[in-house]
């Protein structure tokens, strides 16, 4: 009889507003430069097709967490997200479909290695080693959801500052269109989560900073940079 070579990782649960179920995660999907503004923030167009980065599932961590101020970096960012969670999967998922896969929404933030991404984005490298390192992707518990998705206020504030604060629909492509774009370049399942972009207002993160995020009729996420 066959046997592993040491025990397999424990599986990523994520939270469920008001439940003692869990939700377990597959993979993480990451929709960049999603907000008019952000774009231009960040050098971009006002609207260019969807582009697609992916973070490792284990990089989840729940809202209360102390997630250490990482190493490699000396310019960590956040990013404020609606991030969608789904139920069911496949591939080619038209937009009048794509809703029916959906499990719920979670307010999560994008951490991110600035310097890292920059120095990536100038030699045209990938940007594994600025977004998807160990502990990057915070997430609030996951609200069960049907119908159309939420359209609210979004928000991030550090040590009590605001710094992010924004409306769900002024997202370029909705959510819809962002679970078909992304069915087109891989085979959705569930346990899948898409990180649906971030606001203008992005910036630098210290230690000993605390993080609340926000989404209305979703829910909040709190951590604090170790």
């Amino acid at each position: 009889m066959s046997s592993t070579l040491f025990p397999p990782p424990a599986p990523i649960l994520a939270e469920i507003d008001g439940s003692a179920d869990r939700f377990p995660v597959r993979r993480i999907y990451c929709v960049g430069r999603n907000y008019a503004a952000h774009r231009r923030e960040m050098g971009g167009d006002d609207r260019e097709p969807p582009f697609f980065f992916s973070k490792p599932a284990d990089a989840v961590v729940p809202s209360g967490a102390v997630i250490p101020y990482p190493s490699a970096t000396r310019n960590l960012h956040h990013e404020v997200e609606l991030v969608v969670a789904l139920k069911s999967g496949g591939a080619d998922v038209s937009v009048s479909d794509a809703l029916g896969l959906v499990f719920g929404y979670a307010a999560g933030v994008d951490l991110t290695r600035r310097d890292l991404q920059s120095a990536a984005k100038d030699k045209g490298h990938p940007w594994d080693g600025s977004k998807g390192f160990d502990q990057s992707a915070p997430l609030g518990p996951i609200r069960p959801w049907t119908g159309a998705p939420p359209s609210g206020r979004i928000k991030l504030s550090v040590n009590g500052q605001i710094r992010q604060d924004a409306s769900l629909t002024d997202m370029i492509w909705n959510v819809a269109e962002i679970i078909s774009e992304c069915s087109r370049l891989w085979r959705l399942a569930p346990g899948d989560l898409i990180y649906t972009g971030t606001p203008e207002g992005v910036g630098p993160l210290q230690s000993g900073d605390k993080i609340a995020a926000e989404i209305d009729e979703i829910g909040a996420l709190t951590f604090t940079i170790g």
